[in-house]
């Protein structure tokens, strides 16, 4: 009788033990699982778009005036940039203005670095790449060349050293179809990191022509005193846009709405005047 006391008595406290075990281990479990759930959600926070920190990124080419470059002041100012202030402003966020090497763009993008690339950004040929806003001004792809040079025509660059910028617009244009023949006939295309280069490259008669935006052109002649002339026929014809990331509808609507509002009270065509003496905007009013 004894011995079966004892036996029953074992056997009670082998079961307690086995369940407290139990209870720990589910215990351990639900921590981990915590644990677990909070980490992943702290990844998602970090790698949540930069407008959720309530900045708004601009991607843009510090040697890209009158659209975004540096000042005489060594602050970033330009046409684009006076745009995306405004309308950052517009949607209570706080601009961030970050230069970025023009062929690295998609990186950037792609990276989350930026938000958006803002500065002169050609749509044409470029329509699936990117979330675009609703295209804000028209522009051209025109050739710089010297006052005192013979070149009167494109057809006049048969033979000639033509510059232009890697990864541009006008590089694109140079490679369609309908400006094959002519990309052809020069006697050497090469490419440039930026259109400061370009521009002193040309005044020193290092090449013969630039390839480029008949905005900037205009600009930097008009503005910069160079002894440079545009061609009259323009090789190509596009519009800007803003461009954001594949998908990023949200943000992209939030800008374009910004841009509707701007153009509705005004205040495009009083930055437009600012820079180029009249209203370039195409948004509708």
């Amino acid at each position: 009788m004894k011995k079966a006391m004892v036996l029953g008595l074992a056997v009670l406290m082998a079961a307690t033990f086995v369940g407290c075990g139990n209870a720990s281990a589910t215990k351990g479990s639900e921590e981990n699982a915590s644990t677990v759930a909070a980490s992943e959600t702290a990844v998602a926070s970090e790698t949540a778009s930069t407008t959720d920190n309530g900045k708004f990124v601009v991607g843009f080419d510090q040697d890209f005036p009158p659209m975004g470059f540096k000042g005489d002041d060594g602050e970033f100012t330009g046409f684009d940039l006076d745009l995306a202030a405004e309308a950052a402003k517009r949607m209570g966020k706080e601009v961030v203005f970050q230069p970025i090497a023009w062929d690295s763009k998609d990186a950037e993008l792609d990276a989350g670095t930026i938000d958006c690339i803002w500065n002169g950004f050609t749509i044409s040929g470029r329509e699936d790449d990117y979330t675009w806003s609703e295209a804000y001004m028209d522009n051209s792809q025109v050739f710089v060349v010297r006052n005192d040079s013979d070149i009167k025509t494109a057809a006049d660059l048969a033979g000639k050293v033509v510059e232009v910028q890697a990864d541009s617009s006008a590089e694109a244009a140079l490679k369609e179809e309908e400006n094959q023949e002519l990309a052809a006939s020069f006697g050497t295309l090469q490419t440039t990191p930026d259109y400061n280069t370009a521009m002193m490259d040309l005044d020193m008669g290092s090449v013969d022509a630039i390839a480029m935006d008949s905005t900037v052109a205009e600009y930097k002649i008009t503005s910069g005193g160079m002894d440079l002339r545009v061609l009259d026929e323009p090789f190509a014809s596009e519009q800007y846009g803003i461009g954001f990331k594949k998908g990023n509808t949200e943000l992209c609507d939030e800008v374009s709405a910004a841009m509707k509002d701007m153009a509705a009270d005004g205040t495009l065509a009083e930055i437009s005047n600012k820079w180029f003496g009249r209203d370039v905007t195409t948004i509708s009013k």
